[in-house]
């Protein structure tokens, strides 16, 4: 589509915004099982989540991300 970004949905608070302004935030979802045996079954799902401007500076996001390339710098 020339001229036109998609639309996201804010996962926040459900504001439409296009997907240039929108900040990404990659969310990891941990699911814990048990079986009768005793046996622990993990399962982890990575999704990514959109949020709109005023939800990501809230929210501290931009810190989070700012943390998050210094721990990838030192390393």
């Amino acid at each position: 589509m020339r001229g036109k970004e998609p639309l996201v949905t804010c996962e926040n608070c459900g504001r439409k915004t296009p997907r240039s302004k929108a900040v990404v935030f990659e969310k990891v979802i941990r699911f814990d099982t048990e079986t009768h045996t005793g046996d622990d079954v993990k399962f982890f799902e990575r999704r990514k989540v959109y949020y709109c401007i005023s939800c990501a500076k809230h929210a501290k996001i931009f810190e989070k991300k700012k943390e998050m390339l210094e721990r990838k710098k030192s390393i």
